[in-house]
Formats: C-alpha cells, structure tokens, sequence
C-alpha cells in the first residue's frame, strides 16, 4: 500500500513542530507540502530528514512555496514551475517521480480579490495547468495534488453562499477544475466519498480554535485514470486542525495498491 497525503502547512517553519509531530504519527510515503512560506536556504531539510524523508522544494521569501517530501528516499526531480509563462517568477509547482510514480505538487494562485488582475492570473495558471495536465495524464501513473484554491461543487462547503463573492467558488475557477477532471483526471477524495461532505480548511476564529462553518475542501488529490484501480481508500487528518497552532488547512489523503 502506498500512501501520499498533501498539506498546505501555511509556513513550513513556523508550523515545524505540527508537521514533524504529524509526519512522526502517520505512515505516508509521499507528502506534498504547499505555502512554505520560506526562501530554499531556510527550508528545514535536516529536521525532515531527521524524521525519515527525503525532499526536494522550491522555496520563496515569505509566500508560496512547494515541497515534496518522501519516506525512505529522496524524490528524483522531473520539473520546477509550469511551462507557459517563462516571466512567472511565484514558487507554485514541482515535479518528481516517486517509487515509479509521478507527483506533481501545486499550490494554485487563490485569486482574491475577484474579479481583478489576480483573479486573471489565477485563470491563466490554470489553463496552463490544464494544459500541461493533458500530456501528464497519459504519462504512466501521475499524481497532481496540493492546495487548488478552488471549491468544484457545493457538496464542498458547509455553507455554499457563504462564498459565492470568493475567487476559489467563482464559475471560472470550478470549471477549469472540471475541465481538467473532463480531460481524465481522477477526484480521488470524492471517488472515494461520492456524496459526502469532506473539508480540508476552515477560517481561523478570533477566540481560537476554528470556526467549522467555514469548511470548505479546496486541497485535491487528481490521479490519472491509470491508477483509478488501485485507490483504496482516502480522508482527511482532520484533528491536524485543533493542534497548539495550526495551519488553516488539515492533510488530505489517499492510499494506493
């Protein structure tokens, strides 16, 4: 059984001590981490690797940021950054093969305030993740998982029109999410939980904790229809969201034969 999770960790070194507390009660054998939040230097190499993974990132200085973390090993990086947009300086995609499998980790533009020019270039990153995905589906068994910043449907939140003004529940952003699912793509967290609601983030609250109306699932597992046979099970750490300082976001997660 193989197991890959993804986390957006909302700063990789000052959440440290819930990443490696949780890296140190689970068993996953691929993690993709998204918004590190820190410049390559300052990525915490040693204290992952003190707890088992190998890695491989693309930092930047205060936003963004993504990593791919691996039990055992070291991931055998295939590609930084999206093709498409040779001038698009943001950390927000890395590749690598995994034990025979490709993981691309992404951590997709949020697009807020919209509409507006960051709701545009989140659309124009999309279609270049659509259109990257469509050679990438076909390529053996891959994996594209991270922080989408898009709700697909309204099963997806607890309150739907509580977001209706919001870039991630926007028509444009959950139809270039359908779009890639159209070219092949597998939602493994809803093939898995067809018609349940499962969430992956929720606001912070001003009197701590986390205000669990705000639920929304935005952090995705898409595999390719190659591996659609060997999904056996997926969810969600939800109890990652009620640690001493959290991310706003808990790891979503899937395991493979």
């Amino acid at each position: 059984m193989t197991r890959i999770a993804t986390f957006n960790v909302n700063g990789v070194n000052s959440r440290l001590p819930v990443l490696l507390k949780w890296l140190s009660e689970t068993t996953y054998d691929i993690v993709c981490l998204q918004e590190l939040k820190t410049s390559d230097d300052k990525f915490p190499a040693d204290a992952i690797l003190d707890a088992g993974y190998g890695a491989i990132w693309q930092g930047q200085k205060s936003y963004n940021g993504v990593a791919i973390l691996a039990r055992g090993t070291k991931p055998l990086e295939r590609r930084r950054g999206l093709p498409g947009d040779p001038d698009d300086t943001h950390s927000r995609y890395i590749e690598a093969e995994v034990n025979g499998l490709v993981v691309g980790c992404l951590y997709l533009p949020n697009g807020n305030p919209a509409p507006g020019p960051k709701f545009d270039y989140k659309l124009r990153w999309f279609d270049r993740l659509i259109s990257y995905g469509r050679l990438l589906v076909t390529d053996g068994a891959s994996i594209l998982c991270g922080d989408y910043n898009v709700v697909p449907t309204a099963i997806d939140a607890v309150v739907p029109q509580r977001w209706l003004g919001d870039a991630v529940y926007f028509p444009e952003s959950r139809q270039a999410y359908a779009e890639m699912l159209g070219n092949g793509w597998i939602d493994a967290v809803r093939c898995i939980h067809p018609e349940k609601g499962i969430y992956t983030y929720w606001n912070f609250s001003y009197r701590g904790g986390y205000d669990r109306s705000s639920g929304l699932r935005m952090d995705h597992l898409l595999v390719s229809p190659s591996l659609s046979d060997k999904l056996r099970n997926a969810g969600v750490d939800v109890e990652l969201r009620a640690w001493e300082k959290p991310s706003d976001h808990a790891p979503a997660w899937i395991e493979l034969d």
